[in-house]
């Protein structure tokens, strides 16, 4: 993502919003409003300026010239923070996509936690947590890229319809969160 696009995404109304959309799929203003809280036409509002970034767009196979249903753009959009975090004028977007992105993560994993699953379910999923690692950037970069080449293989096969299991009946939408970042040492007490 270009600084043009970050600022343009760094709202949490509109983050919201496009995270519905690619999780849950197209949508109208009023559905969007709804399920958020919030007012139609502030949501409608924000739809276009996510449209006019290109974040979202119409599905006119959906809908009436009255009911205008949104759907997101499935693009690849890499962040990296190293290209804002010493500019200060994207600084405050940077900060504000920040911490919503850590703030949906937590609200995720809660409301996972929170819910009733059957135990199948339950026993597949996972919190994880290592903390004996010791690892210089490279490897710990080598690690991430690791990671997130297994991720990207198994939803390749996923949308390619090679993976017979993720087309079984009782196959689910699947939420993935990696954290993985340095800790500094603290004093000994």
């Amino acid at each position: 993502m270009d600084a043009r696009s970050l600022r343009a995404l760094a709202h949490p109304l509109r983050m919201r919003i496009l995270d519905l959309l690619v999780l849950d799929g197209a949508d109208t203003a009023t559905g969007l409003a709804r399920r958020l809280g919030e007012n139609t036409g502030t949501v409608s509002w924000h739809l276009r300026h996510l449209a006019d970034h290109g974040f979202i767009e119409e599905d006119t196979e959906r809908g009436t010239r009255r009911e205008r249903w949104w759907r997101a753009v499935r693009a690849a959009r890499r962040l990296d923070t190293n290209d804002f975090r010493h500019d200060p004028d994207i600084r405050g977007a940077l900060s504000v996509y920040l911490h919503e992105t850590v703030q949906r993560d937590f609200e995720q994993v809660t409301t996972y936690l929170a819910e009733d699953w059957d135990e199948e379910w339950r026993d597949a999923g996972t919190l994880a947590r290592w903390q004996d690692l010791r690892l210089t950037p490279d490897q710990l970069a080598a690690l991430n890229a690791e990671l997130e080449a297994v991720i990207v293989r198994h939803r390749a096969a996923a949308r390619s319809g090679t993976d017979a299991d993720a087309d079984a009946g009782d196959a689910r939408p699947v939420l993935v969160q990696l954290q993985s970042f340095p800790r500094k040492k603290r004093d000994a007490r």
